[in-house]
C-alpha cells in the first residue's frame, strides 16, 4: 500500500511533506512534554524496525496479496512516538527494499502515520467506557479497533489518493477498478492486524504493562 515515485502530481508530492513535517513536529512537541522524552526510544527503535520488515511479509487475498502494515499496532503501543517511526520505516522501505519513494515519503508517511496517530486516541479513549466493560475485555476491544482502525483509514486515503489522481495517459475505468479492488483486499487484512494489536496489547498488559502508552 506504498505509493511509488512517478504516480503523483508533484504539487500533491510537496503538500505531503507539508503534512508530514506538520505532523513530525506535532509528534516530537508532545513527546517532549512527557516527564523524560527519552526513556521509550528502544521500544520505539524497535517497533520501528518491526514495521520495516512487516512490509516484506505478503499474504494473498484473491485476486491479489498484500503486507503487513502495523500502522495501527504502532499508534497503539507508542504513542506520539508512531509518527516519527512510520517515517523513518517508510525512508528505509523506500531506501533498501524499493517500497514507495523519495518523492512520495511525505504523502506515505501522513497516509500511514495520522491514522496510527488516531488509533492512539482510539486505543486511549476505553477509559471513557468506565464499567460499561470489565478488563481486560476493554483493552482488548480497543486494541482491536486501533489495529483495524489504523489500516482501514489508510486503505481509503490510498484509494482517494490514487483515484483522484490517475495519470491522463492511463485508461482510468481500469486503474480505478484495480485499485478499489487492493483496497478492498484490504479489509481482511485490517481485521487480522486489529486482532493481532489486541493479542500483543493482551500480553503486554499481563508481562509488561508500563510499555502500553496512556
Amino acid at each position: 500500500m506504498h505509493i511509488p515515485d512517478g504516480i503523483l502530481p508533484a504539487q500533491v508530492g510537496v503538500a505531503g511533506y507539508a503534512v508530514a513535517g506538520l505532523a513530525t513536529w506535532y509528534s516530537l512537541r508532545q513527546i517532549d512534554r512527557k516527564p523524560d522524552p527519552t526513556a521509550e526510544i528502544p521500544k520505539a527503535s524497535l517497533l520501528t524496525a518491526a514495521f520495516f520488515v512487516a512490509s516484506s511479509i505478503y499474504i494473498p487475498v484473491p485476486p491479489a496479496s498484500v503486507h503487513l502494515v502495523l500502522n495501527g499496532l504502532l499508534g497503539v503501543v507508542l504513542g506520539y512516538f508512531a509518527f516519527p517511526a512510520i517515517l523513518i520505516g517508510l525512508f528505509f522501505q523506500a531506501l533498501v527494499i524499493g517500497h514507495g519513494g523519495i518523492t512520495t515519503l511525505g504523502v506515505n508517511a501522513a497516509m500511514m502515520g495520522i491514522p496510527a496517530l488516531l488509533a492512539y486516541h482510539i486505543f486511549r479513549s476505553r477509559n471513557a467506557v468506565g464499567k460499561m466493560l470489565a478488563e481486560p475485555t476493554r483493552t482488548g476491544v480497543f486494541a482491536f479497533l486501533g489495529g483495524a482502525v489504523g489500516l482501514g483509514l489508510a486503505a481509503l486515503i490510498f484509494l482517494a489518493l490514487i483515484v483522484l489522481n490517475i495519470p491522463a495517459e492511463l485508461d482510468a475505468g481500469a486503474e480505478r477498478a484495480a485499485v478499489v479492488t487492493l483496497t478492498i483486499a484490504h479489509i481482511p487484512l485490517a481485521m487480522v492486524e486489529g486482532i493481532f494489536t489486541a493479542m500483543l496489547v493482551l500480553f503486554l498488559r499481563r508481562a509488561k504493562p508500563e510499555l502500553l502508552e496512556g
